[in-house]
């Protein structure tokens, strides 16, 4: 917190300053600077997850250029400083409100849209079959107790990627948990960009689905308000795909954590929790499309 107050953009001399929850990768402080507060974010490049944090920044900067985050107050390396914005962050129940997944919706769309043409100087690409090769990689060097299951996984993968097909690119946000989506008085508001990057639609779209556990009408809602039709088979054969490859990516994410994070959270119940759902959500898959 010293080092917080000490931050030069601040124009009192005390500024107040109390601790955020949420934050499994950063940690994240509300400092009040006279009538105005901040949140102060912690946290250096991630090279085991692909997260650079001059990517963080440029895609901050563009969503809160067109309105969907807010602004950066100050940066310099390791520190993120951003308008608070009073405003909770959903759970997953709320977006099997039908009315609230269509508004979340529509400000992925516009994410995609706008953030993409918005965003200025190099920034990186998710592409999350290369994230899912590259963590095989640093389990199997790091000695991971999930070795044994790499090798089926990394199949899964595969078959997965393929079954995706070609892809347009936008910029997404990538890491669409709820608490990610803020419900202000007025409008809705998107967070935590150390994840963005070009992508498929598709796997923002299957992000929210998995970290919401949408029920199928409420996906079939989300896709035809994103697109403006109903979707067709070889949509919901590629959305599907990457749905599943959105969970995987989350599982192994989390197996990575396990070995490689300081933050005081259980990784090891939130590997299995997520794999689970991953060998469900493939299951269905299989079963819709008639291969094993």
């Amino acid at each position: 917190m010293a080092y917080a107050r000490a931050l030069p953009c601040w124009s009192g001399a005390q500024p107040s300053i109390e601790q955020l929850g949420g934050g499994i990768t950063n940690i994240n402080l509300k400092v009040t600077d006279g009538e105005q507060a901040y949140v102060v974010r912690f946290g250096e490049d991630i090279p085991e997850h692909g997260v650079k944090r001059f990517n963080e920044l440029a895609i901050s900067q563009a969503a809160a250029s067109v309105g969907i985050a807010p602004a950066v107050h100050y940066a310099e390396p390791g520190i993120l400083v951003l308008d608070f914005v009073e405003a909770p962050a959903l759970e997953a129940t709320d977006l099997h409100d039908a009315d609230t997944l269509q508004k979340v919706t529509r400000l992925i769309h516009r994410t995609h849209q706008e953030v993409t043409p918005a965003v200025r100087g190099p920034v990186l690409t998710f592409w999350v079959f290369h994230v899912l090769r590259d963590y095989a990689a640093f389990l199997r060097q790091n000695g991971s107790s999930h070795i044994g299951a790499l090798d089926a996984l990394m199949k899964d993968a595969d078959a997965l990627e393929q079954a995706v097909g070609p892809v347009q690119l936008v910029l997404g946000h990538n890491d669409l948990l709820p608490a990610n989506i803020l419900r202000g008085s007025e409008q809705f508001w998107l967070i935590d960009w150390e994840y963005g990057g070009f992508n498929s639609p598709l796997f923002d779209l299957g992000g929210l689905a998995t970290n919401c556990e949408l029920p199928s009408e409420a996906e079939h809602l989300m896709l035809q308000t994103y697109f403006g039709t109903p979707p067709d088979a070889a949509l919901m054969q590629s959305y599907g795909a990457m749905k599943c490859a959105s969970l995987l990516r989350e599982t192994m994410w989390s197996m990575v954590s396990e070995i490689t994070s300081e933050i005081d959270f259980d990784y090891a119940a939130y590997t299995a929790d997520n794999l689970a759902r991953y060998q469900q959500a493939l299951s269905d898959y299989q079963s819709q499309r008639g291969t094993s």
